[in-house]
């Protein structure tokens, strides 16, 4: 995103907290805290993984 005509020093994105927030979600799965895959298939099946257990835990337990 580029800066604005009138922007001056740091202005916070809009919308920027929804994916640090789902950032800090992800590393609750110890596995994902650290980059233990070696293949990108499993990186990407784990945090599918991980999102799709939140969101079942959430619809579970309102």
């Amino acid at each position: 995103m580029r800066k604005l005509a009138d922007q001056k020093g740091f202005q916070v994105l809009p919308r920027r907290w929804v994916v640090e927030r789902t950032f800090g979600w992800m590393t609750r799965w110890r596995r994902l805290v650290r980059d233990y895959e070696r293949r990108l298939d499993v990186s990407e099946a784990m945090i599918r993984l991980s999102l799709g257990a939140l969101l079942v835990r959430r619809l579970a337990h309102p």
